[in-house]
C-alpha cells in the first residue's frame, strides 16, 4: 500500500513538473492573439473615427481659417475673453490674432513663437512663459497630428482601454503610444464615434506631472470635415481656456506673408 502510495505521489510531480515546464509555451500565442486583438480593435475604433472626422477630406487638409471667441480661466474663474482669428497651415505654422482690431499676433512657425504688436516682433522663450509651455505641447499633441503622422509611424503601438464614461459620453478609450514613448488618450463616443476628449501627461521644469486634456463638443461638418467647434482646454483638471467658433473654412489660398515673422528680435535677459 505504501509503495502505491509513493508510485502516484511521484506521478503527480512528475505531472505538476511537465506542466509547469509545457504551460509557457502553451500560454504565449494565446497572450500574442489576446494583444493582437486588442490593438485591432483600437485600430479600428480609430478608422472609425477618421472616417467619421471626414476620411480623406480630413486627412489631406492643408490649411484652415477659424473665427471665433476664446476665454481664460485661473483656478475655474474667468480673467476675460477676446475675439480671435486663427490661420492655420499644415503641419506646424499657426498664425492667432487677437482683439477686434487685430493688433496682437501670436505667430508659431515649427518650434518658434512670435508675438508682433505695434512695437515690433519678439520672440518668445517657453522657459518663462508656462502657459506658452503649454500652447507648445498640445500643438506637439494636436489631433492632426496624432492621425496623420503618429499613426503612419511603424513604431507606434496601439491599446484598447474598453468602454468608459466621459463628459457624460459612454465612450471607448484607445491609447496611441509613439516610437519616443509619447502618449495620448482618446475616449470616442461609442454612438457619434467622434474624440469626445484628448489627454496626455507632460512634466514641468520641476519635473511635476501635468495632465493636459481638450474636450470637444457641438461638432457641425464644414466642407466634408467634421469640426469642433466648442473646445475646452484642461490642466490637471481645471478649465485653463475655452474656444468658441462661429465660423471655419478649409483648403483656402492663403498668401505665405501670414506666416512670415520678419525681422523679430529676442527681448535680452534680465
Amino acid at each position: 500500500m505504501l509503495k502505491r502510495l509513493l508510485d502516484i505521489a511521484v506521478r503527480c510531480l512528475l505531472i505538476v513538473g511537465f506542466s509547469m515546464a509545457v504551460s509557457p509555451q502553451q500560454q504565449k500565442p494565446a497572450v500574442d492573439q489576446t494583444a493582437q486583438a486588442n490593438q485591432q480593435k483600437a485600430r479600428a475604433l480609430l478608422n472609425q473615427m477618421i472616417q467619421t472626422l471626414g476620411g480623406q477630406a480630413y486627412l489631406n487638409l492643408q490649411n484652415g481659417e477659424f473665427e471665433g471667441r476664446v476665454g481664460r480661466f485661473y483656478h475655474e474663474r474667468s480673467e476675460g475673453s477676446t475675439v480671435y482669428y486663427r490661420f492655420w497651415q499644415w503641419p506646424d505654422k499657426e498664425r492667432v490674432e487677437l482683439t477686434n482690431k487685430r493688433d496682437i499676433v501670436q505667430l508659431t512657425v515649427g518650434e518658434e513663437v512670435y508675438e508682433i504688436t505695434f512695437r515690433g516682433t519678439r520672440i518668445l522663450d517657453p522657459k518663462k512663459d508656462d502657459d506658452l509651455r503649454i500652447y507648445l505641447a498640445r500643438r506637439q499633441h494636436a489631433l492632426e497630428i496624432i492621425l496623420r503622422q503618429w499613426l503612419n509611424d511603424p513604431g507606434t503601438a496601439l491599446f484598447d482601454e474598453g468602454p468608459s464614461l466621459t463628459e457624460n459620453h459612454s465612450v471607448e478609450r484607445v491609447t496611441i503610444i509613439n516610437s519616443t514613448n509619447d502618449a495620448v488618450t482618446l475616449s470616442i463616443d461609442t454612438d457619434t464615434h467622434l474624440p469626445v476628449k484628448k489627454s496626455f501627461v507632460i512634466r514641468d521644469p520641476q519635473g511635476y506631472r501635468d495632465e493636459i486634456a481638450e474636450v470637444y463638443d457641438n461638432w457641425k461638418m464644414i466642407q466634408g470635415v467634421n469640426t469642433p467647434y466648442n473646445t475646452l482646454v484642461q490642466r490637471n483638471g481645471d478649465l485653463q481656456r475655452q474656444y468658441f467658433l462661429s465660423t471655419a473654412r478649409y483648403n483656402l489660398a492663403m498668401q505665405s506673408s501670414l506666416f512670415e515673422p520678419g525681422n523679430a528680435y529676442r527681448p535680452t535677459k534680465k
